[in-house]
């Protein structure tokens, strides 16, 4: 998979309205589809795979790049450095683990934008430590909270407040400031001096839509009730072991379960690893069952 081999016919540098359309037009993925896909490229490197699992998520990439877009930096640019992690989620992504592929890449994602962000500031100038890198992100949000979003510099209850909060000096919290700050600019700008969108159109709502909240919903049911039928093949003390050791919030000790069936730590450890094989194949198998029937004969 080459770096940017999306044949989008267009850029979010070159020409950011247009391609934010763009994007819609790819599909989003089900489960099973996801699954497919990425055995494909991870087993026979399946390029038109790959193409498929990052072009169906360029709008999560887009919503999490437009939360980055108040430091100075074209959102364009952002948005292609984050089709940069996208790319490298997808060549990680193992879809055995059980995780869909947007909760694995957002981590990528995120990692690729800020990086170039810290790059773009020149951070390395005022230090790179994790408290200083966790102040430049978390700044603006925590103004927010305080109502501390004016212009110039902030009062000094709330430099001590920030500061506390992330643990850095009160001098880091108001020279990061100073630097941070920039002038507003309209929401209503348009994005093209054709006039042809505005900012406003792009915000990003944090908040989880009924659309994604009820999909999440529906692929948890969908996933217990796997899981329910899955362990109906397990024996009793197949069964016992993997709840004690996988199921729990506590797991119980190896130890523990040697002691109550009277076997060694080996053995039960053997039990759990064999009682999860069992368990997964019988999950994998039945959420694939409906796409292989839907398949033409």
């Amino acid at each position: 998979m080459t770096a940017m081999s999306l044949s989008l016919g267009t850029s979010p540098s070159a020409n950011l309205t247009r391609y934010l359309q763009d994007i819609r037009k790819f599909p989003m993925l089900k489960a099973d589809e996801e699954y497919m896909l990425a055995q494909r490229w991870r087993q026979h490197g399946d390029d038109s795979a790959a193409h498929a699992l990052v072009t169906s998520h360029l709008r999560l990439v887009a919503k999490i790049a437009m939360g980055y877009r108040g430091y100075g930096l074209p959102v364009g640019e952002l948005i292609s450095e984050g089709n940069v992690g996208m790319i490298q989620a997808v060549r990680r992504f193992d879809p055995e683990k059980g995780f869909r592929l947007a909760t694995y890449a957002m981590w990528w994602i995120r990692a690729a934008i800020q990086e170039y962000i810290l790059h773009s500031w020149s951070l390395v100038k005022m230090g790179t430590t994790a408290a200083q890198k966790k102040l430049f992100f978390n700044l603006r949000k925590l103004k927010g909270q305080m109502q501390a979003i004016d212009d110039g510099d902030m009062p000094p209850e709330t430099v001590t407040a920030i500061a506390e909060r992330l643990n850095v000096s009160e001098e880091e919290v108001v020279n990061m400031n100073r630097r941070l700050a920039s002038p507003d600019h309209s929401l209503n700008a348009s994005l093209r001096e054709d006039g042809d969108g505005e900012w406003q159109d792009w915000l990003v709502d944090d908040s989880e839509d009924q659309e994604s909240q009820l999909g999440r919903n529906q692929e948890l049911t969908e996933r217990r009730s796997l899981l329910k039928d899955a362990m109906e093949l397990l024996s009793d003390r197949e069964r016992h072991i993997f709840e004690e050791r996988r199921l729990r919030e506590t797991p119980s000790t190896l130890e523990d379960l040697s002691r109550e069936y009277g076997i060694s730590r080996e053995r039960v450890r053997q039990i759990e690893v064999r009682a999860f094989e069992k368990v997964q194949k019988a999950m994998r198998n039945a959420a694939l069952r409906p796409r292989l029937a839907a398949q033409p004969a």
